[in-house]
């Protein structure tokens, strides 16, 4: 099977700073890759170059379709690129706190209903069915990230943790063929850090997807990735599999510390 996702030589220039140089990397059909690196190292700059956010400097960053067709999505929009099935989550919660918890997922999958703005008008047999459907895959998401006793409460008054669940639960209802998480488990207590990685798992093995992470909670990397990419100052020190990673003298030095 083709890789999901494909960047090469990827390089991001702010003014005269170089915070992303020459970065290369795949993720392969439902695998977990993590990227991990000190504070400032590029990582959240990396996911918002492969969501549309920021537009690079230089490089490629190819998505492929189940059918193995290969898309070019340097600088489209993002709403675009979560059309082709890439979604995300963000390092600071970014839920629609004045929504209940169910609407939250209900407005996800905005990007794969069909009705416009004369079905909501006339509210015809296949918008209301749409909106019918909509409403039970937003109580089975609730019910997967044990949300659901939550549905009609605002985002706002959640627990930090839940938020942080509710946040996944909305990336997945785009129904996306890559999920990229930013630091998930910050903020989070050992409980909470053993229910993400329960998560996580069940993620991927219920939706055959492939993951992208970032995350500072080097257990939680080294348990659930099946590949690593290290980054520090915009470039790419080193990548292999956790048993390679953790041994490395260059990501010893620059990230675990000694």
């Amino acid at each position: 099977m083709p890789d999901i996702l494909e960047v090469s030589r990827l390089t991001m220039n702010f003014g005269g700073l170089r915070a992303l140089e020459n970065i290369s990397l795949r993720v392969g059909p439902q695998k977990t890759v993590a990227l991990i690196g000190p504070n400032g190292a590029g990582k959240t700059t990396f996911f918002n170059c492969i969501t549309g956010i920021y537009k690079p400097t230089d490089g490629d960053i190819f998505f492929y379709s189940d059918n193995g067709k290969k898309t070019r999505i340097n600088g489209r929009k993002p709403n675009k690129i979560t059309q082709l099935g890439m979604a995300r989550t963000f390092q600071n919660i970014r839920l629609f706190n004045n929504m209940t918890a169910l609407e939250n997922l209900m407005i996800g999958q905005y990007c794969r209903t069909h009705a416009g703005v004369l079905g909501a008008i006339l509210r015809d047999r296949a918008t209301i069915e749409e909106e019918q459907h909509v409403i039970e895959t937003g109580f089975q998401l609730l019910d997967e990230v044990n949300l659901s006793h939550r549905a009609n409460m605002l985002a706002r008054n959640l627990p930090y943790g839940e938020q942080r669940r509710l946040e996944i639960a909305r990336a997945l209802a785009t129904r996306p063929r890559l999920l990229l998480l930013d630091e998930p488990a910050a903020g989070m207590n050992p409980n909470e850090t053993l229910a993400l990685v329960s998560l996580i798992k069940n993620i991927k093995k219920k939706y055959q997807i492939s993951i992208l992470i970032i995350e500072h909670d080097m257990k939680l990397v080294m348990e659930i990735s099946d590949d690593i990419f290290v980054l520090d100052y915009g470039q790419l020190i080193a990548s292999g599999p956790p048993s390679v990673i953790k041994d490395d003298p260059k990501v010893i030095q620059a990230y675990l510390g000694g």
